[in-house]
């Protein structure tokens, strides 16, 4: 599949599959385009700068740092947890850096991953990674609306789950369905929110550490000596202890999972994608390193492994449980009223996330319609420009979250953590695999320095994501098969998205007889190209007046 550039031409395709010349399939494509455009309408360009950035940050924060984290802290110690929120972090930095590439090359309306996979490597593969990003947000969107249920139920209530849940996906929806600017707007706020909270939990983080609470307790690195630092999962000794960071490793994908790609399925709808693309991907580094290794670190600082309040104890029916490890580190913190108002927070960002999530899923949809790989009527955009048949379906799916009325909040958020987890380091794996073969497209072709965005440590970093995302997914659910560990169920969530993308991949190939990959000198890396030239070429970008300019312009 990585083989020389020379090697791939002189292998047997042909310049098309059917015979005729590049330039006359994309005359032809470009016709269809405009004739289907009229027909169905398009998306628009309605998110600005200052959405786009912060979508960046809204949707890497979700109830996975927030809520998901407890469960994987009581269940592997704070040094596995903080290790592998480390790791997963340098991983996710390097998907970024591949999509801002990517994106902001060819920032196409309908720009979404499964489309960079049919346009680089091969359709059969695009048709399997296309539906399974549909279904994992969709998947995702459930999984946060749940999340949100297990938040409120910190506060006593006589509401039914299913009320709140409704309440959370018709927000959720009314935000997605009208102007994409709406969306916009709404996660610019929801992540302000966000970010305003994690930094006030860092500091406060920090103060807590030194000892500066109501009751003056330095907790310093207290719970790393006493419960002690590692779980050991599964077995004694050294083995329980990598048993223990690796259980975290896999775990702890849950909070990342497919947020870079909010900004390919944004790159469309935004405005000077040349410029604002590669800001977000450039930034994307200080934000997981800020929210997501110092979270953690914070977490487990404020929190013991042992704290029957953790996550853990819903199954067992405990009260309060449902919180999150900051709000439990802040309610034993003796702080009063503050672990209410971050709960607040919290739900306010499992609101967000889902609101993302949804907006990502509905455009995972457009652009499998887009690229013919589902029903042309998902094509159909509304005069705002939003494809409100996409995003109908998709919330369709994410009513899956029903299922939390009668199996309990926490274990279904369990379940869809399982389920989102593998598909997304599926979908990563694919997405690296695609960055490759664009990468010795630009090569073959001579124009590796006309992209717009160039990474650093690259291909290097993308060899090694790789691997470490190849050996994550087979090893996913490694803890059903220790004696007396297996469930039908858990094997079943951790394991049933590689068969049903495996099933996909293989029936569009057998029914499509497309090749196993494109030949370089076939991958088409010019189509769209000029018009993203002449927007760049258009753009001008804004002028600071004042420091205080200067800096807002740095953020958004």
């Amino acid at each position: 599949m990585f083989g020389s550039a020379e090697q791939e031409t002189e292998r047997g395709y042909g310049d098309n599959f059917d015979g005729r010349a590049p330039e006359k399939v994309n005359n032809e494509v470009e016709m269809f385009e405009d004739a289907a455009s009229e027909r169905y309408g398009t998306t628009q360009r309605g998110l600005k700068s200052r959405h786009i950035q912060l979508i960046a940050i809204g949707g890497a924060i979700g109830t996975g740092l927030f809520v998901g984290s407890g469960a994987t802290l009581s269940t592997t110690g704070p040094a596995p947890f903080f290790m592998s929120f480390v790791v997963i972090s340098a991983i996710v930095w390097v998907v970024m850096q591949c999509l801002g590439e990517m994106s902001a090359y060819v920032p196409t309306e309908g720009s979404s991953v499964p489309l960079y996979v049919k346009r680089y490597v091969e359709p059969s593969l695009a048709f399997a990674a296309g539906w399974n990003y549909w279904y994992a947000y969709a998947m995702l969107v459930a999984s946060e609306t749940s999340a949100a249920s297990v938040i409120i139920s910190y506060w006593p209530n006589p509401v039914p789950v299913a009320v709140w849940i409704t309440i959370v996906l018709v927000v959720i929806v009314v935000l997605n369905v009208f102007i994409v600017s709406w969306y916009g707007e709404s996660e610019f706020w929801f992540a302000s929110i966000k970010i305003i909270g994690i930094i006030g939990l860092i500091i406060l983080g920090v103060v807590l550490f030194f000892g500066g609470g109501p009751n003056h307790d330095r907790l310093g690195f207290r719970y790393w000596q006493r419960p002690g630092a590692f779980i050991p999962f599964a077995a004694p000794g050294d083995t329980g202890k990598f048993l223990a960071f690796w259980t975290a490793l896999v775990k702890s994908g849950f909070a990342f999972i497919l947020s870079p790609e909010l900004i390919v399925l944004a790159a469309g709808e935004t405005e000077a994608p040349r410029r604002n693309i590669p800001k977000a991907a450039k930034r994307f580094v200080y934000r997981l390193a800020v929210f997501y290794i110092l979270g953690t670190l914070v977490i487990s600082v404020i929190v013991a492994s042992n704290d029957d309040l953790l996550l853990k104890g819903v199954n067992s029916g405990k009260t309060n449980a449902g919180a999150s490890p900051f709000v439990i580190g802040i309610k034993r913190a003796g702080i009063p009223t503050l672990d209410h108002i971050i709960n607040a927070v919290i739900l306010t960002s499992a609101w967000s996330a889902g609101n993302s999530f949804l907006f990502a899923g509905s455009r995972s949809l457009y652009s499998l319609a887009m690229t013919g790989q589902a029903p042309k009527i998902f094509r159909t955009c509304n005069k705002h420009g939003v494809p409100y048949l996409c995003v109908a379906v998709t919330s369709l799916l994410a009513c899956l979250v029903y299922l939390s009325v009668s199996s309990g909040s926490a274990t279904v958020f369990q379940w869809f953590v399982n389920l989102t987890t593998i598909s997304g380091y599926i979908a990563w794996i694919i997405l690296l695999i695609t960055y490759l073969r664009f990468r010795r497209a630009l090569e073959f072709n001579g124009i590796l320095d006309q992209r717009p965005y160039k990474s650093p440590l690259q291909p290097y970093a993308t060899y090694i994501a790789l691997f470490f995302l190849i050996v994550l997914t087979l090893t996913n659910g490694f803890q059903v098969f220790f004696p007396g560990k297996f469930t039908a169920s858990s094997f079943l969530a951790a394991y049933i998205t590689l068969p049903i993308v495996i099933v996909l991949y293989l029936g569009h190939k057998i029914r499509f007889r497309t090749p196993l990959f494109l030949p370089v000198h076939q991958i088409d890396v010019f189509s769209g190209k000029e018009e993203a030239d002449r927007l760049e070429e258009l753009d001008i970008p804004p002028v600071p007046r004042n420091s205080l300019e200067r800096i807002w312009f740095w953020i958004a």
